[in-house]
């Protein structure tokens, strides 16, 4: 099994397209790309079937037009429960004091309903885990894989041909190009911009 970013990317789209047959609602992931190696305390620090499950809620609330968080995105409302429900994830009794109900895990049901998905996707994230473990001892990762951040970095403005655009850590758009799921161009950070970022 090939171990690289875009197979790893492909993945979690058939993941994503997956939870999509059960939810006809939830959007198109645009940028796969862009969960590998994210990490956020209010949704999870792993990247898992759990946590894509969970940013699916986010995207069936943003199709829906529900707030779903607040506190820049870090508290995690009843909205964001109640769809959250829907999708198969369980929920403490009681609201964390900082990030609500972010901490949701997967159901029984959703587990049963899930379980080729999830051995699939974890096989290509432990293949994934593996290859960036051995590239490690030779290679300069920044000041973010030094303090324990997987985040790498600030964001930066990435347009595609069609207008378009997402903001992208560089060095996640420098692993593999990220399409535009409506043009299907890549996004490219515009050269001004690049510039100033390196």
């Amino acid at each position: 099994m090939s171990t690289t970013p875009p197979v790893l990317a492909a993945e979690l789209a058939q993941a994503w397209a997956d939870i999509q047959r059960h939810h006809s609602e939830l959007p198109d992931l645009a940028a796969p790309e862009s969960l590998i190696g994210e990490s956020s305390s209010a949704c999870g620090h792993e990247l898992s079937f759990e946590r894509l499950l969970h940013e699916a809620v986010h995207g069936i609330a943003a199709a829906r037009g529900v707030r779903d968080t607040s506190r820049a995105g870090r508290y995690h409302n009843r909205r964001f429960l109640a769809i959250a429900e829907e999708l198969g994830l369980d929920h403490p009794e009681e609201p964390h004091p900082s990030s609500g109900f972010s901490l949701v895990t997967l159901s029984p049901e959703a587990k049963r309903r899930y379980r080729p998905t999830i051995e699939r996707l974890q096989r290509a994230l432990k293949a994934h885990t593996a290859a960036t473990e051995t590239d490690s001892a030779r290679t300069f990762r920044g000041p973010a894989a030094r303090h324990g951040s997987s985040g790498g970095g600030v964001r930066v403005k990435a347009v595609c041909d069609c207008g378009r655009n997402v903001r992208v850590v560089p060095s996640v758009l420098a692993q593999a190009p990220i399409v535009c799921g409506g043009c299907g161009k890549p996004f490219r950070i515009p050269e001004a911009v690049g510039a100033a970022a390196g």
